[in-house]
């Protein structure tokens, strides 16, 4: 991997080593320092002082709780995106969010909801060829069938696998 797809941040875990969040990598330094964080693995590069050389933290694990998740994911574009994988729900190609888009399953001219369960990513091309119609009548069905998430990765969790850092696979892996 070169130095233009290096992770430099820090996933950090709640006490139960569950992901919580992608944090810079300085934050997870100086929490190390203060005895609020375990360090779990290192990146392969330092971080490097006048005189000290360090590891760099790559996963820390909080050593008190914290507040529980909320109950529910709030509705958003980015996260029906993170819900879909950043696939297009009718072709099923991975697209950067800036090429992608939201259908209505049943579109909203004739009744259709804003809704988890009646929302999905779509690239362009796709949501125009469907346009007013329904999957069935425009010929082109869902590759799964939307619905309302009990929990998402945190939003610094879109990077593709293969971007990911090799000591955040184990945690990340769905």
């Amino acid at each position: 991997m070169n130095s233009m797809t290096t992770v430099r941040g820090t996933l950090l875990l709640d006490q139960g080593f569950q992901p919580l969040h992608v944090i810079p990598w300085q934050r997870a330094f100086c929490l190390e320092l203060l005895g609020k964080v375990e360090v779990v693995s290192q990146h392969a590069w330092e971080i490097r002082t006048i005189t000290m050389r360090y590891p760099a933290p790559a996963v820390v694990r909080l050593l008190r709780s914290v507040k529980a998740r909320p109950l529910y994911v709030r509705f958003s574009r980015e996260n029906v995106y993170l819900r879909d994988r950043h696939q297009c729900q009718y072709c099923g190609k991975t697209y950067p969010p800036t090429e992608l888009t939201l259908d209505h399953v049943m579109p909203r001219c004739r009744g259709g909801k804003t809704t988890w369960k009646n929302v999905v990513t779509a690239c362009g091309p796709c949501n125009r060829s469907k346009g007013r119609d329904t999957p069935d009548e425009a010929s082109m069905p869902l590759r799964a069938a939307p619905q309302r998430p009990r929990w998402l990765a945190p939003r610094a969790f879109q990077l593709e696998e293969e971007k990911l850092p090799e000591a955040w696979r184990d945690w990340l892996s769905a």
